[in-house]
């Protein structure tokens, strides 16, 4: 048996209520020879008379009967939830995911969370801390955040922040036993702490100073992959650390860690939020958008807040 189209329900289900082809076929807007055909195509895809029709009326079988207290029920959930997707043209509902790195949740997104849900009662909000390149599309998710240079061609992209900055940093206790160094160079000499990424790849230290650019593979007997452990780490006179100035300026602030090579410490381009460009785009994404807008003259790389000791 052809499962029947909605469609032929809903006029079974009007002529139905109705009685009457010609008044379901008056507030349908159709003829009632067109509904007529639509009856008998149904009947013909189920086996099934659904219909008694005379002269003067039209009253269900008692398939047709049966049929109808089901159809009742089942065309009402459809009609709600209709009208509850229809909600999403008028306000913003609904869940928005972003994928982004660690520092780009900690400094931006995170702080300007409360104040967007705040803003947006019936917006729930997803910030997944990934450090990888992803397909943000295949992966599910509404925008990214990632450096311009690393954004793909087709995608919409909106500077997030102000420029970043990495720096070196290290415990009095260490630099006092160790000494300071004063070249990236000088980095070769020392217990680097290390932070690799979840993909398995380590960061390399950049440095640059008066046009010369220096990478450094850092060598040092700690790996971690968490910002968070590298200053923790470098406090407790481990070695030597490097960072985003967010992450160190608390510290540096208490005298925990003082900042070397800084004239080597150059900024760097700024994150970008991206997203796919979308004809109709979802309200709570839309709205997102514009509040990060409003928002992005003020952005700026607060101090992180210290790990639990």
């Amino acid at each position: 048996m052809k499962r029947p189209n909605l469609a032929e329900l809903e006029v079974f289900a009007a002529v139905a209520d109705a009685r009457s082809f010609r008044k379901a076929a008056a507030e349908r807007g159709v003829s009632a020879s067109a509904l007529s055909q639509s009856i008998r195509n149904l009947e013909e895809r189920l086996g099934v008379r659904l219909l008694n029709r005379t002269t003067r009326s039209v009253a269900p079988t008692d398939a047709g009967e049966q049929l109808l207290r089901r159809l009742r029920v089942a065309l009402r959930d459809v009609a709600e939830a209709v009208d509850d997707i229809e909600g999403f043209r008028h306000r913003p509902a609904g869940t928005i995911r972003i994928n982004a790195p660690n520092p780009a949740i900690d400094f931006v997104l995170q702080p300007l969370a409360k104040a967007f849900l705040d803003a947006c009662p019936d917006v729930a909000l997803e910030l997944i801390s990934d450090a990888a390149k992803v397909d943000i599309v295949d992966g599910g998710f509404d925008a990214g955040v990632r450096f311009g240079e690393e954004l793909a061609r087709d995608m919409i992209a909106i500077p997030l922040g102000p420029p970043l900055r990495y720096v070196v940093v290290g415990a009095p206790s260490y630099l006092r036993v160790n000494g300071t160094p004063a070249t990236p160079d000088d980095l070769t000499g020392h217990n680097c702490i290390r932070q690799r990424f979840p993909g398995g790849t380590l960061f390399h230290w950049r440095f640059e100073k008066a046009g010369r650019a220096v990478a450094i593979a850092p060598e040092g007997r700690l790996t971690v992959s968490s910002a968070h452990h590298v200053m923790r780490a470098a406090q407790d006179g481990i070695g030597l650390g490097w960072v985003l100035d967010g992450y160190a300026r608390p510290f540096l602030e208490a005298g925990t860690v003082v900042q070397v090579l800084d004239d080597w410490s150059p900024r760097i381009p700024e994150w970008y939020l991206y997203y796919p460009s979308r004809r109709q785009m979802p309200l709570a994404m839309r709205a997102f958008l514009d509040f990060i807008a409003s928002r992005r003259s003020s952005l700026h790389v607060p101090a992180a807040p210290p790990p639990a000791r």
